[in-house]
């Protein structure tokens, strides 16, 4: 009987520490993102990664709708085809990241640095860009229907055949905007 009962209390005790050390093996999206800045598809809704560290990572069609990435460093990531719509980037700074086709509806980027970014067809309808910094960005195709853009810097950046319909445009300086849709100074 009392080896029985060792058997079964070794049994499970080898059970459970192999399921605590399966769990170890296998971190969260986020874990996994923080560690090796790898994350493409992720499925990132509603997440909090304010003031993270994400230069350079790989976040090709990650799904961040409403995930709050506020002064998060975003610089050099690729974002292609990522979903950001109704997420808070305020004050994140995105220079040179890869935005491009990825949809940004809504999103909140008040103050936000696109500096030498690439929103080529990127979906920025109703997107709030105060006093955003877009200073040599790639906008070619984006649509920024709606899009309010008071105050931002636009120095260098192109706006070939975009969407402003209904953008407001009131305070910004420079930009690029031949054959820009729905624009007129």
């Amino acid at each position: 009987m009392k080896l029985t009962t060792l058997g079964i209390t070794a049994l499970l005790t080898a059970t459970l520490g192999l399921s605590t050390a399966a769990i170890a093996e296998n971190p969260t999206p986020v874990q996994q993102l923080l560690e090796t800045r790898e994350g493409p598809g992720f499925n990132l809704t509603n997440t909090d990664l304010s003031g993270r560290d994400l230069a350079n990572a790989d976040l090709r069609g990650a799904n961040f709708s409403g995930a709050n990435l506020s002064g998060a460093n975003l610089s050099g990531a690729n974002l292609q085809g990522a979903n950001l719509s109704g997420a808070t980037l305020s004050g994140a700074d995105l220079s040179g990241a890869d935005l491009s086709v990825a949809n940004l509806v809504d999103a909140k980027v008040n103050e936000a640095i696109f500096k030498d970014a690439n929103l080529t067809a990127a979906n920025l309808g109703g997107a709030q860009l105060v006093n955003a910094n877009l200073r040599d960005a790639n906008l070619f195709r984006a649509n920024l229907n709606a899009a309010n853009l008071r105050g931002a810097n636009l120095l260098g950046a192109n706006f070939n055949a975009a969407n402003l319909f209904g953008a407001n445009l009131l305070g910004v300086r420079g930009g690029n905007f031949t054959n820009a849709i729905g624009y007129s100074r």
